[in-house]
């Protein structure tokens, strides 16, 4: 419907709420910061409640809930103690690469947690309890190669997933975000002094000409949580790094 002459259109998510799992950082954060700008009111979950705190303030949460969104449980009496909401987002989590002679079992284990269980455990904790989900993943994994012998079957794995569970949960809607090296936080922590160096090569090669931010993930994040015709996909996002 169009606007009325001398009032301004509605904003897309003006009213609903949007959860961010693994929101005080990163991709998780600006996400809130782009769905607050469209209206919404926010939810931020992380581990560290002090960080939750700050990045509340910074995007104008209306609350925040510090657990570990891969115990069952917790995730299971947060959503019980609240009203349906609209969008729940999951960026919680990271990844992780090893050969298989060099693999911490824990580590891995942790890996399966936050990217195979905790999106089947969040599906049956809102169920009829929200409009759509949004996992995130990756599409470093999608060739075989060293070190990808845990990632790579998640990221196989969460397209699969995610179409299943939008059956499942229909008319709630579930899409999956792939993204490839996005300059985050995260991404320094792991790449450490190499981090400019890889940070060069993409803007070298890739063909947008530069390096993937949290901004364009959390773009297309919005536009998943508005627009109502898009549900069991995998949408990636890597400016085109898989065609180099």
């Amino acid at each position: 419907m169009a606007a009325s002459p001398g009032h301004p259109p509605a904003l897309p998510l003006a009213g609903q709420t949007v959860v961010v799992l693994g929101g005080s950082a990163g991709i998780g954060l600006e996400t809130a910061r782009q769905a607050r700008a469209e209206g919404a009111d926010l939810v931020l979950v992380g581990r560290d409640p002090d960080r939750l705190t700050r990045a509340a303030t910074d995007v104008g949460a209306a609350a925040t809930a510090a657990f570990d969104a891969t115990d069952p449980v917790a995730l299971r009496d947060f959503f019980d103690g609240r009203d349906p909401v609209d969008h729940v987002m999951v960026t919680a989590g990271g990844n992780y690469y090893a050969r298989l002679a060099d693999l911490d079992l824990d580590l891995a284990r942790r890996l399966v947690d936050e990217h195979l269980w905790l999106p089947l455990h969040l599906a049956r904790a809102v169920t009829g309890r929200a409009r759509s989900l949004l996992f995130m993943g990756g599409t470093g994994g999608r060739r075989p190669g060293p070190g990808q012998v845990v990632s790579g079957p998640m990221t196989a794995a969460l397209p699969a997933l995610v179409a299943n569970l939008a059956i499942e949960l229909a008319p709630t809607r579930v899409n999956l975000i792939a993204a490839g090296f996005v300059d985050t936080e995260l991404s320094a922590r792991l790449l450490g002094p190499d981090l400019d160096r890889r940070r060069e090569h993409l803007r070298a090669t890739l063909p947008i000409g530069r390096v993937v931010g949290p901004s364009d993930v959390a773009a297309l994040a919005v536009h998943l949580m508005t627009n109502t015709a898009l549900t069991g996909a995998t949408y990636d996002v890597d400016g085109g790094q898989q065609l180099t």
